[in-house]
């Protein structure tokens, strides 16, 4: 076997010289480099942003939105939609491990894992498609991935199911990273609140803000608001368009007698969210943008063009056990993991 670049710049081919993700093309031949491992994937859990762009363009037609998957990794080598520049996550079983790995991994031969790395730099190939699930984003084909030596994963835990498990490691990063962000007594808004990364925050928020805090719920939908309030995940909730950024601030102001928020959290899955994030925190506050939708130069010029003294995080997939965290919640709120086991696994 031949030795590739941890970082995996040896399946790049267009453009020459950068990393797997901003490639345009990477090489998705299944035959291994002695420092990456081959996996037989199960499930593709697509990223929501990337998946609802999908769905609108098949116009909900699942063969459709099989053709454009099909599509996007045969001219790309990986699964990364090209409107939106993401694409999500796999489960499926270990099934070659390269020689150069032997001591510097613990996986070993039939181990069922999550790949904790985006879709948008793992070599894919899809060969068939079995199931598509696209209320939950999920996909199940016959297909082959790799991962290369720097990639982070998960081995799958035996008291949660499979689904369940690829459906919270999806968005790992968002209430791991809320547990960092959030203190006692802050005043939290989570915009996408009632949707799965969206929930998974609110409980992480409420648990950090605590009893002095304030934690507000966004939603667009009525039935998923009643989810979400039945659950008491938030102390507030508010249905809003989130692309009018006045109707919400005016109904933040109200809650908070016109302080605004400390930390946004905004965890939608359509564009054209950053100005409502950014009008509806308080100066010297933090917005951290987990959606993907995320347009950044919106971000970066909407906050110049208000004069918001804020900070703006980009939402980094991976912080430190993350995996972990994440997977804790469905163990530490039943109620939680009701929700999610209805709507996922």
């Amino acid at each position: 076997m031949k030795r590739g670049c941890p970082y995996g710049t040896h399946r790049v081919l267009e453009p020459r010289g950068v990393l797997p993700q901003p490639a345009l093309k990477i090489d998705n031949n299944m035959e291994i480099y002695d420092n990456e491992i081959l996996i037989d994937v199960q499930t593709l859990n697509i990223d929501s942003a990337s998946f609802t762009q999908i769905k609108e363009q098949a116009n909900g037609n699942i063969e459709e939105i099989k053709k454009i998957m099909k599509g996007i990794v045969e001219e790309r080598g990986k699964h990364q939609n090209p409107v939106t520049g993401s694409g999500g996550m796999l489960i499926g079983t270990v099934e070659k491990i390269g020689l150069a790995l032997e001591g510097k991994t613990d996986l070993k031969i039939g181990d069922k894992i999550a790949t904790l790395v985006s879709l948008s730099l793992t070599p894919l190939r899809i060969d068939e498609f079995l199931e598509v699930r696209k209320d939950v984003d999920q996909v199940d084909i016959k297909g082959k991935a790799i991962l290369f030596e720097s990639g982070i994963y998960s081995v799958l835990p035996d008291d949660l199911p499979e689904n369940l498990a690829l459906s919270v490691l999806d968005v790992a990063g968002a209430p791991a990273q809320t547990a960092k962000l959030v203190k006692p007594g802050d005043t939290v808004v989570v915009i996408g609140g009632t949707g799965k990364s969206g929930m998974l925050c609110l409980y992480e928020a409420k648990k950090r803000a605590g009893v002095t805090g304030k934690v507000i719920c966004v939603g667009s939908r009525n039935e998923t608001i009643r989810r979400v309030k039945g659950a008491n995940l938030a102390d507030y909730y508010i249905k809003a368009n989130a692309t009018n950024a006045v109707e919400l601030l005016e109904k933040v102001s109200k809650i908070t007698n016109g302080e605004m928020a400390d930390i946004v959290i905004n965890t939608v899955n359509i564009p054209n969210t950053e100005m409502a994030s950014i009008l509806i925190t308080k100066d010297k506050g933090i917005v951290y943008f987990f959606s993907m939708a995320t347009n950044f130069t919106k971000a970066a010029l909407g906050a110049e063009g208000v004069g918001k003294d804020i900070t703006m995080i980009i939402g980094n997939g991976y912080t430190k056990d993350h995996a972990a965290i994440s997977l804790e919640l469905m163990r530490e709120s039943e109620t939680l993991r009701d929700i999610f086991e209805e709507l996922y696994a």
